[in-house]
């Protein structure tokens, strides 16, 4: 082995993240509460009190360790009771039913259809309709590239739309033949965001310190986690804010976590975002590789979470068309950048202490995605949905006490890249 163990059969933990799967038997008051931040949605009143509801689940079992109602994946499921039976004769009027947060829409006749809201009185509209036509495009033929590569996985589509505004189409691949698991979410939101979050990124006019500015803004993000341990997993997220108060940018990129270096891969991926970024300002690759080598850092490790890639945020330096434009190259690049790594890997031979190795460096994207990553912490203290914010961890990850790699190793020299970024092009 190339790797040493202390305390191998001490303490140890798998953790199997089933980050977008329904359980059959849910509280009412916990779901509801946590799902939507406050009273469940109401309902004439029951014949008798209750205080769980069950999800069917379908006949068939789907591989792995729960049953998945593939139709519920991803809902927000809001139901209540009443707290006393009611009685023959009550004449009390039953509560005007809540409208819920938001609805699923999985008419195949709207899968194409825009998500935004209508009637938005700022922001440049034209960049937002052709930002979210590039992400729709984007997430169709990424997901049909990855089915391809793939041969048996196929993405589950969840369309939701929000009653105040916006929505999303979220996509999920499991257990694939040679995707473990794949997740590309699109969403388009609108809310009201507070006076100081905005202001970081520009001047806010005509708002005071303590208001809430209304905004719109979307984005296509994606995790990818490949079975064999020398395919590498890979991330990306495209996005675009709009603000009252007239600041807006554009952010994302895209970055790749191997858990065995090879070298040509890494020139492949990374000379694939320089030749985009040098079509558009010779400044944009360095300066955005470095950006991501500093953001993707697991602090408490002392490690980045892989080997980089592009990243850029608040984004508003030049006119917004330059911008969309480069960012619309970006995504679009995604395939070519990644697809070949993984159709060069997925059928290599890898041992039982390689495919833990794997886990352990899962282990740590789960640590970085729920400790350190601004789109995970703002989606959870905003209360949106759960199961989309967490779809980017893995199913399976790996931690064991005091693991170490030995010197000279395939597993030491990628730790040495985790800790000192290197230049690949």
């Amino acid at each position: 082995s190339a790797m040493r163990r202390p305390h191998r059969h001490g303490l140890m933990s798998v953790l199997a993240c089933v980050g977008l799967s329904l359980a059959a038997v849910v509280s009412v008051s916990s779901f509801s509460a946590a799902r939507t931040g406050g009273p469940a949605l109401a309902s004439a009143p029951a014949v008798r009190s209750a205080s769980a509801f069950r999800v069917p689940l379908p006949a068939n079992t789907h591989r792995g360790i729960l049953q998945r109602n593939r139709n519920t994946v991803g809902r927000r499921c809001e139901v209540a009771a009443s707290d006393s039976p009611a009685t023959a004769g009550s004449t009390a009027a039953a509560p005007a039913p809540a409208l819920p947060a938001e609805v699923p829409a999985n008419d195949p006749a709207d899968k194409d259809k825009s998500l935004l809201p209508q009637g938005v009185p700022f922001g440049e509209a034209k960049i937002r309709e052709q930002f979210e036509r590039v992400l729709m495009n984007a997430q169709d033929n990424i997901c049909k590239a990855l089915e391809e590569l793939d041969g048996e996985g196929k993405f589950q589509q969840d369309r939701w739309v929000k009653t105040a505004g916006g929505g999303g189409r979220s996509r999920v691949m499991m257990e694939g033949k040679v995707f473990e698991k794949a997740g590309i979410n699109l969403s388009v939101l609108k809310g009201a965001l507070p006076y100081e979050f905005i202001a970081k990124r520009g001047e806010c006019k005509g708002y005071e310190p303590g208001e809430k500015i209304p905004y719109i803004g979307m984005g296509l993000s994606s995790v990818i986690h490949p079975r064999n341990p020398f395919a590498p997993t890979m991330h990306f997220n495209y996005r675009l804010f709009q603000s009252e108060c007239g600041v807006w940018w554009f952010g994302g990129g895209t970055d790749i976590t191997p858990s065995y270096i090879n070298e040509d891969d890494m020139k492949h991926f990374h000379g694939t975002y320089k030749k985009v970024c040098d079509a558009h300002d010779p400044e944009f690759y360095p300066k955005f590789k470095k950006w991501a080598d500093d953001y993707f850092v697991i602090k408490h490790r002392g490690e980045t979470r892989g080997l980089g890639g592009i990243f850029s945020d608040d984004m508003n330096d030049r006119p917004a068309e330059d911008l969309l434009a480069f960012y619309t190259d970006a995504v679009n690049s995604v395939v070519e950048s990644y697809v070949p790594i993984v159709e060069k890997h997925k059928d290599d031979d890898f041992t039982q202490e390689q495919k833990e190795w794997q886990g352990v460096r899962r282990g740590r994207y789960v640590e970085f995605n729920l400790v350190y990553d601004r789109g995970t912490i703002f989606g959870l203290k905003q209360a949106l949905n759960t199961e989309r914010i967490l779809m980017s961890l893995p199913l399976q990850a790996r931690w064991e006490y005091d693991f170490q790699v030995q010197d000279g190793s395939p597993e030491a020299d990628i730790m040495d890249a985790f800790r000192n970024p290197r230049d690949w092009v």
